[in-house]
């Protein structure tokens, strides 16, 4: 799923395509994007764009009439522009919007629909679909501590709950608690106040440097290869893989859709955080530290 520096990179190729034109048309091939009835699609054909915006992961378009059109990505949905005209792609196709300026085309991979297209009339409407969650890259120290500690989940969870903080997700997450040396597991009541400062300089500083290394890569180009797994990444995506900064093999942990990645040696102690699946299955053989699994693996060899 885009998150936070993957939203600003479109919305930094966006702007200087999209603002201030006409949308001409609108073509949607899929009837799943739609997820709103009034106002209707032909309400923005026509219309000129006046700013686009983002509330969380979601991107804001803003037309005349306060009326806005919201997208979300979610997992598989991309934005990709192309020259007037463009057709849109039949497996993965949604929808193209056409500009004076050219088309821009949104497409989804993979089998489920899950991206959406909302149409709402009002910033009340408006803020209704914001989840709630607060800026991690303008909030303070306090802030960020009262937020994270509201609940008592776990780092990993607090992190990427849309309704705590805007914009984090599965991949910066890892990466952020890897730069903080804390456990994904950890419980966020349980953290003193320096464990907190220091999280919260991981969170600005992991996705500063993301946001500014995306857009020096894109240039005034357009973004076509946003992904959850980029070439420089820590622990995110290299489960079996040299930790960059002490070299123990990266560690995961699967449940449902997703994987969370850490490094057992910079972040747990050494212990390896059960995986629910395995753990379950291996029962008392599952390895509970570094040198149990090395030890296993040696077993198996």
């Amino acid at each position: 799923m885009p998150e936070l520096p993957d939203i600003l990179l479109y919305l930094r190729a966006l702007a200087p395509r999209i603002v201030g034109q006409r949308l001409d048309r609108v073509r949607v091939t899929s009837p799943f994007l739609l997820r709103s009835v009034d106002p209707p699609l032909t309400a923005i054909e026509q219309q000129t764009v006046r700013g686009i915006d983002r509330i969380g992961k979601r991107i804001v378009w803003a037309f005349d009439d306060e009326i806005f059109a919201v997208f979300h990505l979610m997992i598989a949905a991309r934005f990709h522009w192309r020259p007037s005209g463009a057709r849109v792609p039949g497996r993965i196709g949604l929808a193209v919007f056409e500009f004076p300026t050219g088309s821009l085309v949104l497409t989804e991979a993979g089998a489920k629909r899950r991206a959406s297209l909302t149409l709402v009339r009002g910033s009340d409407s408006l803020r209704d679909l914001d989840p709630g969650g607060i800026d991690p890259l303008t909030c303070g120290v306090a802030t960020f501590g009262a937020r994270l500690r509201l609940e008592n989940h776990t780092l990993k969870r607090a992190l990427t709950d849309p309704r705590l903080f805007s914009g984090i997700g599965n991949a910066y997450s890892d990466e952020i608690l890897h730069a903080a040396l804390l456990s994904p597991l950890q419980l966020t009541q349980h953290l003193d106040d320096v464990a907190v400062q220091h999280l919260h300089g991981a969170v600005v500083e992991t996705l500063r440097g993301w946001t500014a290394r995306l857009q020096a890569e894109v240039g005034d180009g357009f973004p076509e290869k946003v992904t959850a797994f980029r070439s420089g990444m820590a622990v995110h995506g290299r489960f079996g893989r040299p930790c960059p900064r002490c070299g123990a093999a990266v560690q995961r942990i699967k449940y449902a859709d997703n994987e969370c990645n850490y490094c057992a040696t910079c972040q747990t102690g050494g212990r390896l955080l059960a995986d629910r699946s395995l753990s379950r299955l291996m029962r008392d053989d599952w390895p509970r530290t570094l040198d149990a699994l090395e030890q296993l693996k040696a077993r198996q060899r």
